[in-house]
């Protein structure tokens, strides 16, 4: 791996957490949503993430080469169900569904995510130093 790939990896990992602060920023802002209907509440949402690895190296040397975002799926934990006849998204019987969306989990995530963006940027800028003296060192 050339230093130049070091860009490469770090550059596609800070996009894989960029969506997945987006993704999280998402599920807190609709954490208290309701609706009268379970197959419309907001249900909470994750980013898939998958390594690409380098398809030229040979079996004991693979090396990754970067992040590449599957997709974004959809949880499959059903709504919790409240009893709010005062509520406008109610049902004819007064309830309502609640986002399933754990707001613990997703600040925890969000701790996470922005300790990865951190660390990328860390190798991003090292990558640069090192870069910059082997260039004075040239002169």
């Amino acid at each position: 791996m050339s230093l130049f790939d070091i860009f490469n990896v770090a550059g596609s990992a800070l996009n894989a957490q960029t969506i997945r602060l987006n993704t999280t920023a998402s599920n807190l802002a609709n954490s208290e949503s309701t609706a009268g209907d379970a197959s419309k509440v907001y249900r909470a949402r994750h980013p898939v993430f998958e390594a690409m690895m380098d398809d030229t190296a040979t079996d004991d040397q693979q090396a990754a080469i970067g992040v590449r975002v599957l997709g974004v799926v959809e949880s499959t934990t059903p709504p919790a169900m409240r009893y709010e006849p005062q509520n406008p998204s109610a049902n004819s019987n007064g309830y309502v569904y609640m986002s399933n969306v754990n707001p613990i989990e997703e600040m925890a995530n969000m701790i996470s995510a922005n300790r990865s963006f951190a660390s990328d940027i860390d190798a991003i800028n090292t990558a640069r130093d090192l870069l910059l003296k082997i260039i004075s060192m040239g002169h």
